[in-house]
């Protein structure tokens, strides 16, 4: 859960470092910064896990620093560290490859660099610790090896480092402001109506992370938010003077606000908005589809990208899976898998129904997508499946002409 005065990380731009232990990758993150984040150690190793770091870096703005572990890690846990190094490439914006001078280019960058350009991720080379070395003319070695330009640097001196923030900000991906949540739907001046049900997983004083988005993106927009509950949703619209623009509520609650929101007003959900924002939408609506094919005995998996306290009427572990088996008539099985890790297994399954990916960032939530598609899995999100088990995806979808035409197809 993010606090209302922080960019939430899922909507920062992740750079993540890689390189071999003792690299200076640690060195490197304290430089750029000008703060002592990472722990710096002679001892090889001393990342174990990824490291998160949220921070503000000018001119760049709000960031996810990622300091990772060596890639030249050793024995068993050494194999587990590099896999978890690794699983940083699918929600990397921007990376950072590391390069020892002394030590040069090896199979571990090449092989990294190849699959970084594989994810389309924008590299950023640096040979470190060029205050230990007498002569520059290995640069022009290491590019031909590395195929990568790369940036002469030391951490202990500053040289480069400069170098190193420009970089950075020429890579940031030119779309970075072109996934608008809401604000593209909308003008200036135009009310937007927020049904907001109180979660009882979000905690007391707050409301849960796509609500909170979901208003300053208006707010942004130069247009006004009216958040009500769903029991006060018809007196709000009666009241407002004005017909709102949208109608946006959490999926919970679709059948109720589509009874008390006039047919001429369009209304969608939070999770649909997110579908969108985050993934893909057209993706996760052909894989709805697929519920009119499911059999008994089908495995369905629940995923989850956050972490939480599951309550006795859980939408995930609870409700979803009742909706399933009430639409389908099917004796379905469930499993569920929730935080950062994405099952290896999911050629198992015959559907995957995730939630919104408000704790993901949009490379993150590609990559899943990605995956289900290639191992040819239908994907579906919270709000597109819960709006068709209730019969009115056809309504919410009616802000997105481009969506709506996907569920026309056969």
């Amino acid at each position: 859960m993010s606090n209302l005065n922080e960019t939430p990380r899922s909507n920062r731009i992740h750079i993540a470092l890689f390189g071999r232990r003792n690299a200076g990758k640690s060195s490197i993150i304290n430089a750029i910064t000008g703060q002592e984040i990472a722990l710096v150690s002679d001892v090889k190793g001393t990342t174990t896990d990824p490291v998160y770091k949220s921070m503000e870096l000018l001119p760049l703005g709000p960031v996810e620093l990622i300091d990772t572990a060596g890639l030249d890690d050793e024995g068993i846990l050494g194999e587990l560290r590099i896999k978890k190094t690794l699983e940083v490439l699918n929600k990397t914006d921007i990376s950072i490859l590391v390069i020892d001078a002394a030590l040069g280019v090896d199979d571990f960058e090449i092989n990294l660099v190849k699959q970084m350009k594989e994810k389309n991720i924008p590299i950023i080379a640096v040979l470190n610790k060029m205050d230990t070395v007498a002569s520059e003319e290995i640069i022009n070695t290491y590019e031909k090896s590395l195929g990568e330009k790369l940036i002469p640097a030391s951490a202990l001196t500053g040289k480069g480092i400069d170098e190193i923030k420009l970089a950075l900000t020429k890579a940031v991906p030119e779309d970075e402001d072109k996934f608008k949540i809401v604000g593209d739907l909308i003008s200036p001046g135009d009310f937007v109506v927020l049904v907001t049900p109180i979660d009882k997983a979000a905690p007391k004083g707050r409301l849960i992370l796509p609500q909170q988005q979901t208003i300053r993106d208006i707010l942004e927009s130069d247009a006004i938010a009216v958040v009500t509950k769903e029991h006060e949703l018809k007196e709000t619209i009666e009241n407002l003077g004005k017909k709102p623009r949208l109608v946006i509520t959490d999926s919970q609650v679709f059948l109720k606000v589509a009874a008390d929101t006039p047919r001429d007003i369009p209304m969608t959900s939070f999770s649909i908005l997110f579908a969108r924002n985050k993934g893909d939408l057209p993706e996760l609506i052909n894989g709805v589809k697929a519920i009119k094919s499911l059999k008994d005995g089908d495995k369905i998996l629940i995923a989850e990208a956050c972490t939480h306290h599951r309550q006795s009427d859980d939408i995930g572990k609870v409700k979803i899976p009742r909706w399933l088996r009430q639409s389908t008539g099917k004796k379905l099985e469930f499993e569920f898998a929730s935080g950062f890790s994405f099952p290896e297994n999911i050629k198992d399954y015959a559907l995957i129904v995730h939630c919104a990916g408000c704790m993901l960032n949009r490379k993150a939530m590609l990559h899943r997508l990605q995956e289900a598609k290639e191992a040819n899995i239908p994907i579906v999100n919270y709000g597109v499946l819960i709006s068709y088990v209730q019969g009115i995806l056809e309504r919410a979808l009616e802000p997105f002409p481009l969506a709506k035409i996907v569920l026309e197809e056969d």
